[in-house]
């Protein structure tokens, strides 16, 4: 096992909110959110200025963390499959020691399921959003005009549950992620994954932290975004940043309660932290609400990354090199000398850090049967489908599960179009499940556009130059093929393979 120089152990903590907007942290330029931590983790890390998601939303995303490579050009939100290279896994068959504590309750349903198994331990808080947890017959008391989602019912029940901040699943999380530390900070050889949910909608925080933006508002209950176009007022706009905000400012104060500890056990001679998150989220912006059912603009796709690595010694700096959340599985795997699997598609980051070294020249990222969206940095290609129907589209599987409120199952309607597809070059020689099947989302129906980041930074006016746009897409070619994608998606999108 490879040492730190003059150092007996190697520790590692990943710290993942989920739906970080990065347009609302003071290390990325913004002046009115409280988030003192976050500037002291900037001085505490690298901060990397330009990361960006790769497979959209959450369960895609944590595949990525897992494996390393796409997700989202073979299948929709789902599990770790059989014939994955999972991370967490690989370090505890390498004798690292690895714990999950998380709220984010996805990872308990179908649609998640085998995630957490791959650790060697883990612990779930449990109360967020529509978490099926508390069980009371009657109907609770819900706010009028608030969404009309399966989720509402839970999350109003739940809530009851929570009134003191130390039972909010965010504080139980944390809590517990100290408590690994505080039982283990003097042991070698370990890995922590600390996950809260936070600050994913509803935005729901205790008082303490809304009263740090005070503001007139006389409308109806609003902290819970829908998905769609923007229709409120102004005021009902301004009030659910706000509301936003401070559940931001609650993740500060535990991100601070963490930096704290790392202090005081001094913790940084030999203990990697990754802080990051899935994607961001639509407030208002471009006149969107919330994610996936939208172009990925950068306020969803552009995302914060900040990485302390102890063997280089750097902080209080930035890197401009363009990484993606496929980079995460292979920089923890670098860090504890265990081999990156060959399937891996990511790069370790230690060089980036150290001299801001490129391992890219372009990313992909999107949803699955949505637009495939591709940048170098400088420009950002949205490439929509050509066919009208957004055909042929299939996903590939041998876990036929997906996002759902209650049952995640494949539709039996799909899987009746089931056949046995050739194994793709990541599947260990596996075949897997081909269902034809129809995108839930509706992003694929907005046109393609292409952007130029440096002069118009807020991707309010596309532009049309052909040269650009070929570049772009070879640079889009030449990533679906290094990810063996299903022949199809280039007939969807219209591209030659």
């Amino acid at each position: 096992m490879l040492k730190l120089k003059g150092v007996q152990s190697m520790k590692a903590i990943m710290l993942m909110f989920d739906s970080l907007n990065r347009h609302m942290l003071p290390p990325y330029g913004c002046d009115w959110t409280h988030a003192p931590n976050f500037k002291r983790l900037a001085q505490k890390t690298v901060t990397f200025e330009n990361c960006y998601a790769g497979s959209l939303p959450c369960m895609p995303a944590r595949r990525e963390l897992h494996t390393g490579r796409y997700n989202f050009l073979h299948r929709s939100w789902g599990p770790i499959e059989p014939f994955d290279d999972s991370m967490p896994e690989i370090l505890k068959d390498n004798n690292i020691y690895t714990h999950l504590v998380s709220d984010h309750y996805h990872y308990w349903e179908d649609g998640g399921a085998t995630y957490h198994m791959r650790y060697n331990t883990w612990e779930m808080a449990r109360g967020q959003e529509g978490d099926a947890w508390k069980g009371e017959v009657r109907n609770p008391d819900i706010p009028e005009k608030v969404p009309s989602n399966g989720l509402n019912r839970n999350y109003w029940v739940n809530k009851k549950y929570m009134e003191l901040e130390e039972n909010h699943p965010q504080a139980v999380t944390f809590n517990k992620g100290m408590e690994f530390i505080e039982t283990n900070h003097k042991e070698d050889n370990w890995f922590l994954h600390i996950e809260t949910f936070d600050p994913h909608e509803p935005y729901f925080s205790p008082q303490k932290y809304k009263d740090l933006y005070p503001h007139e508002y006389t409308g109806d209950h609003f902290d819970w975004p829908p998905y769609r176009e923007v229709t409120e007022t102004k005021e009902e706009v301004e009030h659910c940043r706000y509301e936003n905000a401070a559940l931001l400012s609650m993740c500060d104060n535990y991100l601070g309660k963490l930096l704290d500890m790392m202090d005081e056990k001094n913790m940084w001679a030999d203990t990697m932290l990754i802080v990051n998150t899935d994607h961001g989220f639509f407030l208002g912006e471009h006149g969107y609400w919330a994610k996936c059912w939208a172009p990925f603009f950068n306020e969803v796709a552009h995302t914060p990354l900040f990485i302390w690595d102890p063997r280089t010694n750097i902080k209080n700096e930035q890197r401009s090199s363009l990484v993606q959340t496929i980079d995460l599985a292979p920089t923890i795997l670098d860090f504890f000398d265990v081999k990156i699997p060959k399937d891996m598609q990511g790069k370790p980051l230690h060089e980036t850090i150290v001299s801001d070294k490129p391992v890219r020249e372009a990313g992909l990222f999107g949803i699955h049967g949505g637009s495939v969206n591709c940048t170098d940095g400088r420009y950002v290609y949205m490439r929509a489908p050509v066919t009208t129907d957004n055909q042929p589209l299939y996903q590939y599987t041998l876990m036929p599960t997906r996002h759902g409120n209650s049952r995640a199952f494949i539709d039996l309607e799909e899987l009746r179009t089931v056949e046995l597809a050739e194994p793709f070059s990541f599947t260990k020689e596996c075949s897997t499940m081909k269902t034809k099947t129809i995108s839930p989302n509706s992003q694929w129906k907005f046109e393609t556009k292409l952007y130029d980041l440096q002069n118009d930074p807020k991707q309010e006016h596309p532009i049309e130059d052909n040269e650009i746009e070929q570049i772009m897409i070879q640079h889009m070619i030449s990533l679906m093929k290094e990810n063996d994608c299903p022949g199809e998606q280039f007939i969807r999108l219209g591209l030659q393979n």
